[in-house]
C-alpha cells in the first residue's frame, strides 16, 4: 500500500555497521535469523531512525545525528525509559525492545522498538490517500485529542515525575533556548535579542505541571491505514519532560501552517496542516481549551516561544551544517528559516497586547 510510511537508502555519512546491528539484534531477540536490511527514514532533522528488516519482522532503531552536538542533547537512553514508563498508560508509545550504552556496538546509545506499520502525514496527504473537507476536519481533531489526552496523563501515577524540576518551566525553557540560540548563532543569522528580551519580560507563570511531549507533530503520528482516522502511535519522545502543556501546545503550532499563511512561512510547512477541513491555529487553540479546562487571556506568549525556540532549534542543526559536521543538504537553507522567524515573532510582538 503505498499510503504507508516506507524508508528509502541511507543517506550518505549516516550509514550503520550493519554486522554490528546484526549481532546486536541476535543477542537481544534470540529468534532472529537472516541478515538484515537496513534503510532510513527520511523524515525528521534531529535524531536518525532506521528500519531494520529481518525476512517479514522489521524493527526501527533509534540513534543520535553524527557530528558534534550538545552534551545533554540526543539522550537516547533517557528517550527509550520514558517510552516504556509512559507505555502502561499512554497505549499510543511504541513497545521497547532493547536498549544499548555500549559505544562498542555503533559508537553511540541507541534503541530499538517495534514498528508501527502505518501512514504518517508528512508535508502533504500521500499518494491514494484524499478526504472530504469533514474527513480531513475529523482527522484533525482526533490528532489534537491525543496531545490532550497526553495532557492529562498523572506523572506520579506514570513514574515520570522525577523528570520535572517543579514549578518555573516557562522560565527554565525560556532561559535555556536562549542561551541555546546564542551559542549555536552564526555570522549569517539576526540575533533575536528583542524577541528574546520580549519573552524574558512577558513571562507567564506555569499553568500547571503534565507530561508533554515537546515535538507533537503530524509527521509524529502514525494512523491506522485500515482506518486513517485512528491513531495507533506516537512516535520522538527524545524532549519528553513534565512541563507546563500551553508551552507544548505552542510547540506544536510553531509548525500548524495555515493555508492563508505568507509564501515564506509556507516554505516552512511539513505537515498536511493548509488542507481544507484542517483547524486554523486559532481554532485548535480555541478547541484544546475547551477540552482540557484551562483558561488564559491571550495565547500569544505561547505561539511566539514556539515560534522563537522553533529557531533555535532550527539554527542549532544549521550550525552543524554551516560548520562542516553533517553533509545533510536538507539544513542548507536552514539559515534562512531562521531568520524568517525572527521577522515573523517580531510581528506578532508588534501586534500583541501583552
Amino acid at each position: 500500500m503505498t499510503q504507508i510510511d516506507q524508508p528509502v537508502e541511507v543517506r550518505e555519512g549516516e550509514e550503520l555497521d550493519v554486522g554490528a546491528v546484526d549481532r546486536f539484534m541476535k543477542q537481544a531477540i534470540p529468534d532472529l535469523e537472516g541478515e538484515p536490511e537496513i534503510r532510513q527514514y527520511p523524515g525528521g532533522a534531529s535524531n536518525l531512525t532506521y528500519q531494520v528488516d529481518y525476512d517479514d519482522r522489521s524493527f526501527v532503531l533509534r540513534r543520535p545525528p553524527f557530528g558534534k552536538i550538545p552534551k545533554s542533547a540526543h539522550d537516547m537512553l533517557r528517550e527509550a525509559r520514558i517510552m516504556k514508563a509512559l507505555k502502561p498508560v499512554y497505549p499510543y508509545v511504541p513497545d521497547i525492545i532493547a536498549i544499548c550504552d555500549d559505544h562498542s556496538v555503533l559508537g553511540c546509545d541507541f534503541y530499538v522498538m517495534e514498528r508501527l506499520k502505518g501512514i504518517i502525514l508528512r508535508t502533504d496527504f500521500p499518494k491514494d490517500f484524499e478526504l472530504s473537507r469533514e474527513d480531513t476536519r475529523k482527522l484533525c481533531l482526533n490528532v489534537i485529542d491525543k496531545l490532550v489526552d497526553l495532557h492529562r496523563v498523572d506523572p506520579d501515577a506514570a513514574g515520570l515525575d522525577h523528570l520535572g524540576k517543579g514549578p518555573g518551566y516557562v522560565e527554565r525553557q525560556i532561559r535555556g533556548w536562549s542561551d541555546r540560540f546564542r551559542k549555536a548563532r552564526t555570522d549569517d543569522v539576526g540575533d533575536f535579542e528583542a524577541v528574546m528580551s520580549w519573552l524574558d519580560e512577558k513571562m507567564p507563570e506555569d499553568v500547571a505541571q503534565r507530561v508533554i511531549h515537546n515535538d507533537f507533530r503530524f509527521d509524529n503520528v502514525v494512523l491506522n491505514p485500515d482506518n486513517p482516522f485512528e491513531v495507533i502511535g506516537v512516535l520522538d519522545w527524545e524532549m519528553a519532560t513534565i512541563g507546563d502543556p500551553l508551552m507544548d501546545l505552542g510547540n506544536s503550532l510553531a509548525y500548524w501552517v495555515q493555508a492563508d499563511d505568507e509564501g515564506p512561512f509556507q516554505m516552512l510547512r511539513r505537515q498536511p496542516t493548509h488542507r481544507p477541513g484542517m483547524l486554523t491555529r486559532d481554532e485548535v487553540v480555541e478547541y484544546y481549551l475547551e477540552k482540557t479546562g484551562f483558561s488564559i487571556d491571550s495565547f500569544d506568549y505561547y505561539e511566539i516561544y514556539g515560534l522563537f525556540r522553533l529557531a533555535a532549534i532550527v539554527q542549532q542543526i544549521y550550525y552543524r551544517f554551516y560548520h562542516g559536521q553533517t553533509k545533510d543538504k536538507r539544513f542548507a537553507a536552514f539559515g534562512h528559516a531562521a531568520q524568517y522567524l525572527e521577522k515573523r515573532c517580531l510581528r506578532l510582538i508588534e501586534a500583541s497586547e501583552l
